[in-house]
């Protein structure tokens, strides 16, 4: 188990890694420092520049058996943080307010008894993702040539969640988070004077009708097969002045499924509605896609394998809460694994994640630890054992 002086060093990691924060894309010194960390456990090799700048340490017993990938994240959020805490973010404008701080340090708190007590058989992956809260981190993983030496069989996430009660699991079979992605689409006319609009083509009226338009193509509802939802998120028509008749505009939605091919067929909708308006008014449209989120399911071998390692170790669970209309950049290290998202509680009345007030609670750093280990162990053995059998 970890140790107290382990469990001192680790909260000062984590807060060391919380003043630094880095965005996506951008987080070359957390990589470096998570690096570091990782060589004082002698894994067997360390995977860095993966899709990115990730990181994965390979810790590998030398016999067969399947490789368990357990993953955090690298990346910080846009956000001012307003904490009044001693390791409050030195970074302006950028927060470690989503917990992907505290993920980061669970998982080098595995790599210590992983490497105390190796595992008697197959190997286990510490995966640093970079890039999760734009949906494009995982996806460069995968298709990173460096990533088919670690293929996982199976992988496992643990994620901050809050309005559970402390050390609460909420997780189940099938969907945990849905998919989702953001649409950009720009409308382009003729500007022109303000007093002669008519010597211009403004995209005004054709951005009036398209946004209902849009918001009925998905309104919400159950988190069935059937669950469609497209929120307006920004908007904008030319330039703040009275002089000018606008020529450009556009619009930002998020569109959310339960699914990576109904959320195919939402865009696709979405895209010919913004055609066939912009045809009507005199317009041209160009789209562009980003945060492009898959869906995280729970493979039903995963959760169970998870399950019987809380109930073994006495942490709470249930599927409170979840599924998620959020979505999660996890979904697609389960297209080749048997995979499985837990979402960990600290207080039902704990700060929002992507709030300026949120900071991860240092508490939970032992319990998501003994939750990985124990999958683990049950997956992998313990050496140890191994010799004494």
């Amino acid at each position: 188990m970890l140790t107290n002086f382990d469990i001192a060093e680790l909260t000062e990691f984590r807060r060391e890694l919380h003043r630094h924060p880095e965005v996506s894309g951008e987080e070359v010194e957390t990589a470096s420092k998570i690096t570091a960390a990782l060589r004082q456990m002698l894994p067997t090799r360390i995977l860095t520049g993966l899709g990115g700048h990730g990181v994965a340490a390979i810790f590998d017993s030398g016999k067969a058996g399947p490789t368990v990938l357990f993953r955090a994240e690298l990346d910080a959020l846009p956000i001012e943080e307003l904490n009044n805490i001693a390791w409050s973010s030195q970074a302006q404008g950028k927060s470690h307010v989503c917990g992907h701080d505290g993920h980061m340090t669970m998982l080098l708190a595995l790599g210590r008894l992983i490497s105390r007590q190796p595992v008697a058989k197959g190997r286990v992956i510490l995966m640093f993702q970079p890039a999760e809260e734009d949906g494009s981190g995982a996806k460069a993983v995968v298709a990173d040539p460096a990533y088919q030496e670690i293929q996982a069989d199976w992988a496992f996430a643990i994620h901050i969640e809050p309005g559970r009660p402390f050390g609460y699991v909420s997780t189940c079979e099938g969907l945990i988070n849905c998919a989702s992605l953001g649409l950009k689409i720009k409308f382009t006319g003729k500007t022109a004077h303000a007093a002669d609009p008519e010597d211009g083509v403004s995209p005004a009226q054709a951005i009036a009708t398209l946004i209902p338009a849009l918001v009925s193509l998905g309104q919400g509802a159950s988190l069935d097969e059937n669950f469609r939802l497209l929120t307006i998120t920004h908007v904008k028509i030319g330039e703040p002045t009275f002089g000018v008749a606008p020529g450009e505009g556009e619009v930002f939605a998020t569109l959310r499924t339960t699914g990576d091919a109904s959320l195919e067929s939402l865009e696709t909708k979405a895209r010919t509605r913004a055609i066939t308006i912009a045809e009507e008014f005199g317009l041209t449209v160009d789209f562009e896609v980003c945060d492009h989120f898959a869906a995280s399911v729970n493979d039903p071998d995963a959760y169970k394998v998870a399950a019987m390692a809380m109930k073994a170790i006495g942490i709470p669970y249930g599927d409170a809460g979840v599924p998620m209309r959020a979505s999660e950049d996890f979904g697609v290290f389960g297209w080749d694994a048997k995979a499985a998202m837990l979402c960990l509680g600290p207080g039902e009345d704990y700060a929002a994640l992507h709030n300026p007030d949120y900071d991860f609670p240092d508490d939970l750093i032992p319990i998501g630890c003994a939750i990985f280990e124990r999958i683990a162990r049950d997956l992998l053995g313990t050496a140890s054992d191994q010799c004494l059998s």
